[in-house]
């Protein structure tokens, strides 16, 4: 296979077409949600998940403050209100009001989730690294609910009747069309 270089200004370009997240936030009465191509797994035991966020982000701020955030996970019908999130700053919009989304209670952390997400992932903040321009929230995960029948008993989730947003880059967004066994 023939390759072509490519600036490492767009390196992350390689690997970012992950699941985008919307990311809830809240700190005293403020709330906030931004779209996040930056998630990941981390660890089994304890269950920790990262998220890394821009430093100038109003979530950065509020996830800094209160110590919790919940990772929601957005389906593909949702991809206008995940590109509106993503065009406003938080301390400019109140993101929940202007985009129609509506708030449901978290089981065990105080920022709220987003009724119309597939599933959610409730983060108390066990480390947070300085990685850049970007801070690296680890959260811890005490509570997770989705909506039934998007995990197999296998916990595989059903690509097909549940479509995920992927973020390719930029305002570029697609989804999985299948999954199968190796």
């Amino acid at each position: 296979m023939k390759k072509k270089e490519v600036k490492i200004s767009k390196a992350n370009r390689l690997i970012n077409f992950g699941t985008v997240v919307l990311v809830t936030s809240k700190s005293g009465e403020k709330t906030d949600i931004t779209p996040v191509a930056w998630n990941t797994p981390l660890s089994h035991d304890p269950m920790l998940v990262g998220v890394s966020l821009a430093k100038k982000h109003c979530s950065h701020d509020l996830i800094s403050k209160s110590g919790e955030y919940v990772i929601n996970v957005p389906g593909a019908d949702l991809i206008s209100k995940v590109a509106y999130c993503g065009s406003v700053s938080g301390r400019d919009a109140d993101k929940f009001r202007e985009s129609k989304l509506s708030i449901s209670d978290a089981a065990a952390v105080s920022v709220p989730l987003i009724s119309e997400c597939i599933a959610h992932i409730e983060c108390r903040v066990e480390h947070k690294y300085d990685v850049g321009d970007h801070t690296l929230f680890v959260g811890r995960v005490v509570g997770a609910s989705a909506v039934d029948g998007f995990l197999s008993p296998d916990f595989i989730p059903d690509v097909k009747k549940f479509r995920t947003l992927q973020h390719l880059g930029g305002a570029s967004f697609g989804t999985l069309k299948e999954a199968g066994d190796a």
